[in-house]
């Protein structure tokens, strides 16, 4: 059935309906929509099929470039506020702050549109149709874009991408604040340079079980408006040219009903790179009949071509269209509409102070403590004497990650320091090591100016010159992606330099958007925390947790390696050996790691079953006690262990986790909702159900393992049988 003839079939129905007073806004605006692409030419309606849309004057359509960016903040246009890149925000495991951080971002945007659009600023990423979130599953800790991700876990990664959805579109029934995009769709998680042409043909458990369940939840739960194509072919068909996931499970199987885009220059790639067919027209047919709504690129010309060879229909084209224009009205700018009550956002909520102080809240709660030897941290302001090196001490590019805006203030590490500590402390700071080099000079003054100090804090790391998007990422000879999981060796030479000379404390700081090796930095460290790509207030969040004004509790979304030598290949999409539902071993720190300046006791797991099967949640309760003398925000996370744990199904899932705020010597009754559904395991044909046999609900401060038992991880456990 054609857009048309199902549109024009609901306007009908809901004229005539008596239990139905009147046309809804989405019937009407469904009306409008359909009567202006009546109104197109065939080159008209083409030309509204590519991201740089031109204007129809005759009918007051402006020109719109549906590319913007908005992954941690309003992306790529000029002044903004940026929060931590996404693998810190997943780090928080906070939905509520990621939800207001998209409401923020949402706000800022909706402001810098209506102040470009008086500027007739109609360019690149000015609109308000945002490529993110990113939910891909960052399978690989070698994938230089894992950055831009939630994580590893499918169930953590589909609730941080819900609230950003919720948060960036807002609430209103008809209306969008701006339009989301859930991307890359699917099964993309590198390698970088391969992406333009590799196939990748995962199992049917694989696909359903891991790549595909955030995708799912973005488009049933939060109505996403927007689905992004992948470059990469899945079972032989590109992803932004298959039946298969566009229309098959999108469309038909998830009810999917906003617009979807390709990746840029993924139709080229058709042709081009996976070299299916021979030419743009058949690319762009292919694409146009798989369920693709509009081209990133100018690939789609080839459709005049199509069009006339008979590859595709007007009402091929039509379409394709009518979620185009739909989104636009959402959004109210296809024609002058001033009934959004999104419209007239002042300018000043841009980069404001407000959204400063939350985005130094979410830094805060990204970075991971994860060591703290003989309570070395907190700090004390009152430090005689302390020193400040490394290459990303000073460094504000090292805040930013990858597609971020540009704030007029920016804490770097060296600055959130200085301005904790007492005027009265002798601190000093020195680069000391290069990034991405050893030093060219052969005198440094640094390891002996260190030496004295009763402190010293060392930044070092990662930075998106060494990992991150092919040409992004300019020291990087595998185009973003790492060989390896080594921090670069004279970075490690120079810790080890301070470490032997230094007498008293040593913390690192550990930039990055990836697992790294970090066990020679923790044996080397007193301290050690892991700051990811934090964003404009990261240097401030690093002084609240440096000095004790705020409690650490930041956890790992992505398991660690030990080392990357028995990691499987990189271009092996089986998750077998992958992730902490996987890994048997190799594991330096585990997925959901992160530590209090406190401890936190776990005891009376208990589990009410629903009354009636299959029609409401199961209760898992427990109960957290602060017994250390520091006040803690404790992560606990509830993990399934099903039948054929570890051989048929995963050794453990995710499927609840929350933050609890605990003064010294307090203690709570937590309590998890799990519903039935979450209970079901994937087999290998795709489908869900429920196994029989034992169940294990284990609720612990990280995933179980040895691993985790060795580091002396909170957990305890409950096995029921009959669910």
């Amino acid at each position: 059935m054609s857009i048309r003839f199902r549109t024009l079939f609901t306007l009908l129905i809901a004229t005539i309906l008596p239990t139905q007073a009147s046309i809804t806004m989405e019937t009407r605006m469904a009306e409008k929509a359909l009567a202006i692409i009546d109104q197109l030419t065939v080159d008209e309606k083409i030309g509204q099929l590519m991201n740089d849309a031109p204007a129809i004057e005759r009918l007051g359509i402006p020109s719109y470039n549906w590319w913007s960016e908005a992954l941690h903040g309003v992306a790529r246009n000029g002044r903004a506020t940026v929060f931590p890149q996404p693998i810190g925000m997943a780090a928080t495991f906070d939905t509520a702050l990621v939800r207001r951080v998209a409401e923020a971002i949402a706000l800022e945007g909706r402001a810098k549109f209506e102040v470009a659009q008086r500027l007739n600023n109609r360019s690149i990423y000015a609109g308000l149709t945002y490529w993110s979130p990113n939910v891909n599953i960052f399978r690989d800790p070698r994938w230089g874009r894992g950055q831009e991700t939630y994580g590893e876990d499918p169930f953590l990664s589909a609730r941080m991408g819900v609230a950003f959805v919720k948060g960036l579109q807002g609430e209103d029934p008809f209306f969008l604040k701006a339009a989301a995009c859930a991307k890359h769709f699917a099964v993309h998680s590198g390698p970088e340079a391969l992406r333009h042409s590799f196939n990748a043909n995962p199992s049917k458990k694989d696909l359903f079980e891991t790549y595909l369940p955030a995708f799912e939840a973005l488009v049933k739960e939060a109505n996403v408006e927007s689905v992004m194509g992948a470059y990469n072919r899945v079972y032989g068909a590109s992803a932004s040219g298959s039946p298969f996931l566009l229309t098959d499970i999108l469309r038909k199987q998830w009810g999917f009903s906003g617009h979807v885009v390709s990746d840029c220059g993924a139709i080229e790639d058709i042709y081009r790179g996976h070299k299916l067919v021979p030419n743009a027209a058949q690319a762009s047919a292919i694409a146009i009949k798989s369920g693709l709504n509009l081209e990133c690129g100018n690939t789609f010309w080839g459709l005049k071509q199509a069009f006339k060879e008979g590859l595709i229909t007007e009402n091929d084209l039509d379409n394709a269209l009518y979620p185009l224009m739909m989104t636009r009205l959402k959004l109210g700018i296809l024609t002058p509409d001033d009934r959004s009550p999104y419209a007239g956002v002042p300018a000043s909520v841009i980069a404001s102070e407000a959204h400063a102080e939350m985005a130094r809240e979410a830094a805060r709660n990204s970075m991971v403590l994860l060591k703290n030897a003989n309570g070395t941290l907190p700090l004390s302001k009152e430090v005689r004497t302390m020193y400040v090196t490394g290459p990303f001490a000073a460094d504000a590019s090292v805040l930013l990650g990858n597609y971020f805006g540009l704030s007029p203030r920016m804490s770097t590490f060296l600055e959130g320091i200085v301005g904790k500590v007492s005027s009265g402390t002798s601190i000093n700071y020195k680069v000391g090591t290069l990034p991405t080099t050893p030093n060219l000079n052969p005198l440094d003054w640094t390891g002996g100016e260190a030496r004295n100090a009763e402190v010293c804090v060392i930044v070092m790391g990662l930075s998106g010159s060494i990992e991150g998007e092919e040409g992004d990422a300019i020291a990087s000879p595998t185009l973003g992606d790492k060989t390896n999981l080594s921090i670069p060796s004279h970075q490690l030479d120079f810790l080890r330099t301070i470490a032997k000379n230094h007498r008293n404390k040593v913390v690192t700081v550990i930039t990055g958007g990836s697992p790294m090796d970090l066990k020679e930095v923790a044996e080397l460290s007193d301290a050690v925390i892991l700051a990811w790509y934090p964003g404009q207030e990261g240097g401030n969040a690093l002084g609240d947790l440096l000095f004790g004004d705020a409690a650490p509790s930041g956890r790992l979304p992505i398991t660690f390696p030990l080392t990357s030598d028995s990691l499987p290949p990189f271009d092996d999409y089986s998750m077998k050996g992958r992730t902490y539902k996987y890994m048997t071993g190799n594991i330096l720190y585990p997925f959901g790691y992160g530590l209090t300046y406190s401890n936190v006791a776990y005891s009376d797991l208990a589990v009410s079953k629903p009354t009636k099967k299959g029609q409401a949640t199961y209760k898992v309760s427990l109960t957290l006690k602060n017994t250390g003398a520091h006040a803690a925000v404790e992560v606990p996370q509830l993990y399934l262990i099903t039948p054929g744990a570890g051989v048929s199904t995963p050794l453990q899932s995710l499927v609840g986790f929350q933050r609890v705020a605990l003064e010294p010597g307090e203690q709570k009754e937590v309590t998890f909702d799990v519903n039935p559904e979450q209970l079901k395991m994937v087999m290998e044909d795709g489908s869900k159900r429920l196994l029989k046999g034992t169940h294990t609900f284990t609720v612990s401060a990280a995933a179980p393992s040895p691993r985790s038992n060795a580091l002396g991880i909170e957990t305890v456990s409950l096995s029921l049988t009959g669910l």
